[in-house]
């Protein structure tokens, strides 16, 4: 397996889109006729972020040229010259009136099938009291030197502040860089239970289930065979409820909190022979389930893992002669998985492998 080239993922990989089970769960909303924008032939070659809304409309956010919308019949880009808050699209979400927010590094702009607008945010000292979690509620993250994530409540957002982590000191001793942030997010995840996961760069996993935060950390889940330390990139539920953070050597069954710590049980994940005939576990940027229950992990410059429950069967992603670099990968209304890439725009898996997504 390919090493991972890790400094320019942290240059690239701050922030993951955050990712809901439940899209059947949506409302069915009428569609609406987008009608400005810049009409255009071809995607941005680094998209981060893909969505598909309840209107069967696509969405593509890219690293640093907006947005893109796909209804069908053509391509659109949408850029602050239209209302976003910012061209550095980051995630994409729809709560269940059918608006769409669009994460950015400067904040969340809000579309509600007319325009762009950008939501308000409540004031920062906020983080003190506002820790709730509500079904309606939308997760964010803005910026990298925060110490936590934003609450959308349906009229502000609110900022809001872990408590010291268990593992802090002992990244402080190791790092004594102070311009590092360890609380910086890379992933948010709700789960089938409605508990809110975030996976910060150097802490771990953190879990909240309305009451209280709890935290996850392992060494293994963090730091790469070539000593790198990953960050918690990638948190996923499986069909039976087991957890996958980061790589593929462990799944985990959480059982309760225990103070600031979670309880688990783990167990043995999947892993694949390298051509010494040793062991190998990826680490993934993104983890999703298809209709059939087998689980694709996403890796930066080493394809696709599929794992079938019995083995990793490998999918090398090229544009030509050239590999792609990923970034994410996701699943539409239809199950479809789609690829965002580094450097190629975006494909669709046909069944057999993946496809460049041409319009």
């Amino acid at each position: 397996m390919k090493n991972i080239n890790f400094s320019l993922i942290l240059i690239f990989l701050t922030f993951f889109s955050c990712t809901e089970k439940h899209n059947s769960q949506r409302k069915k909303i009428p569609k609406v006729n987008v009608n400005y924008g810049s009409l255009v032939t071809k995607i941005d070659n680094t998209i981060w972020s893909i969505f598909q809304d309840s209107r069967s409309n696509y969405w593509f956010g890219s690293k640093e040229n907006g947005l893109f919308f796909y209804d069908g019949k053509a391509l659109r880009q949408f850029t602050i010259e239209d209302g976003l808050v910012s061209n550095e699209i980051r995630g994409l979400q729809e709560d269940s009136n059918g608006n769409i927010f669009i994460e950015t590094m400067k904040g969340v702009s809000k579309f509600d099938g007319k325009s762009f607008k950008t939501l308000e945010l409540k004031d920062e000292e906020s983080y003190k009291t506002e820790w709730a979690l509500n079904q309606s509620d939308l997760w964010f993250r803005i910026g990298f030197n925060k110490k936590g994530p934003y609450r959308y409540d349906g009229k502000y957002l609110h900022y809001l502040k872990f408590p010291k982590a268990p593992q802090e000191d002992e990244f402080y001793k190791q790092n004594s860089n102070e311009s590092l942030r360890p609380y910086g997010l890379y992933s948010i995840y709700k789960d089938s239970n409605g508990f809110i996961w975030f996976g910060t760069s150097g802490l771990g996993a953190c879990r909240y289930d309305g009451n209280k935060l709890s935290w996850h950390y392992e060494d293994q889940l963090q730091t790469t065979p070539n000593g790198g330390d990953f960050g918690t990139r990638a948190i996923f539920e499986d069909k039976d409820g087991l957890f996958w953070i980061n790589n593929s050597r462990y799944k985990y069954e959480v059982l309760t909190n225990f103070g600031d710590t979670i309880k688990y049980k783990k167990e043995a994940g999947i892993g694949f022979l390298n051509e010494n005939g040793q062991e190998e576990f990826p680490f993934f940027l993104g983890l999703e389930q298809d209709n059939d229950g087998d689980l694709w992990m996403v890796t930066y410059d080493n394809g696709i893992w599929r794992n079938n429950g019995k083995e990793l069967i490998h999918y090398p992603i090229k544009d030509g002669e050239k590999d792609v670099l990923l970034f994410s990968i996701y699943k539409d209304n239809q199950g479809s998985l789609w690829l965002g890439t580094f450097n190629a725009g975006v494909y669709k898996f046909n069944g057999k492998s993946f496809d460049k997504f041409e319009w």
